[in-house]
Order: C-alpha cells, then structure tokens, then sequence
C-alpha cells in the first residue's frame, strides 16, 4: 500500500475512510479521546485526524501557542488510528471549509467525514460558509451530555433534514454521497475544554 504525504505532513491513502476532528484543543482532554474512539467504532473509520486550529475565529481569545497544544495532544492520544496534524498551520488555513477543500485537494480519493459533537451543530450556521461545508464530506455528530434537543432542532438540522442518515446505518456514511450527515447517540464524558481551563489545571486531562 502506497501512502502519500503531501504539504498537508499526513500520510494518507485513496480509498481510506478519515475522520476529520478540528479544534483548538484547548487543552486536549479524555472527551476528545472518548469521542474519537466512538467516532472509529460507530462511522467505521480507518483513520481519525486530530486537526489541531492555530487560532478558532470564533472565539475573542487566542489559544494556547500550537507547539503545545500539539504536544499535549500527542501526550495524551495512545492510539494506532489516530493522528495529531498541524495541516492547518501547513495550509495556511483557519476556516474549515477552506481547510476541508484544501485537504480533499491534497488527498484524492480519500473519504472524509467531519466530525463534531452535538453542540457544535446547534451552533454550526454560524461557521464560514456552513452549508459549503455540508454539501463537501459527510458530517458525523456524536451527542454529548445536555446538547441533544439543540443540536435536533438547529438550523443546521432543519436545513438538511433530509440528508440524515439513520444512526443504524452510520457505518456507511463515510461513502455516501453529500449533503449527508448522522447523529449518533454515545457515551459521552462531560469534560469540555473551557471548564478545565477555568480551573486552571491541565493535570486531570
């Protein structure tokens, strides 16, 4: 098997099912773990991509400096399928449909699916072109605690109801067709980011 490596710094290969995972990981925590091992499981993915953000434009303050948070994260992820990218610095990007384009662009023939928790979609239509995003990949949502009601109701969801994928079938999505999307049900752990950081500590991650 063949594996290519690009300006992206990953090494990925046609046919290949790849979870997208973005974030500032702003500390890297064990829900970021949790969620990817059922993104793994529950999309039948063969990769997942951690794609760690220089700087997220939706929030007024800048992270921590990306060599730690790349760091962090590689501390923390023991996993043979997942990878810790900085292909966002690589790319020059920070939008994610600019980075979703760019990395499709790099990797042909690679079957990515953006993945997010539930309270990212309640949100999502405030992203930077949102809907281009939706009509680019598959996108896989994993509820999280409290978030399941908003993330059902959103704009997002009403837009594309009638791209869902029923949750019995998210093992097929990384091959359907866009507009798709799935929101699946998990054992979720309630840890965010933001509240570690409010704590000040980075030890319980």
């Amino acid at each position: 098997m063949k594996f290519e490596t690009t300006s992206t710094g990953l090494h990925l290969r046609a046919g290949q099912r790849v979870g997208l995972l973005g974030g500032s990981f702003d500390p890297p925590h064990a829900g970021h773990v949790n969620i990817t091992r059922q993104a793994l499981r529950r999309f039948d993915l063969d990769r997942v991509v951690w794609l760690v953000s220089p700087g997220n434009p939706l929030k007024p303050h800048g992270p921590a400096p990306l060599a730690a948070r790349l760091e962090a994260c590689r501390a923390l992820v023991h996993h043979p399928k997942v990878l810790v990218s900085d292909a966002e610095a690589r790319l020059g990007t920070r939008y994610t449909a600019r980075t979703i384009a760019a990395l499709q662009g790099a990797h042909p023939g690679v079957h990515f699916v953006w993945l997010m928790g539930a309270d990212n979609l309640a949100q999502f239509h405030r992203w930077d072109r949102w809907q281009q995003i939706m009509m680019a990949l598959p996108v896989g949502v994993l509820a999280r605690p409290g978030d399941r009601i908003s993330a059902r109701m959103s704009r997002t969801a009403r837009v594309f109801r009638e791209a869902q994928i029923s949750p019995r079938a998210s093992k097929l999505l990384a091959q359907a067709e866009p507009p798709a999307w799935c929101f699946v049900n998990v054992p979720m752990l309630d840890l965010s980011s933001s509240a570690i950081r409010a704590r000040g500590d980075w030890s319980d991650t």
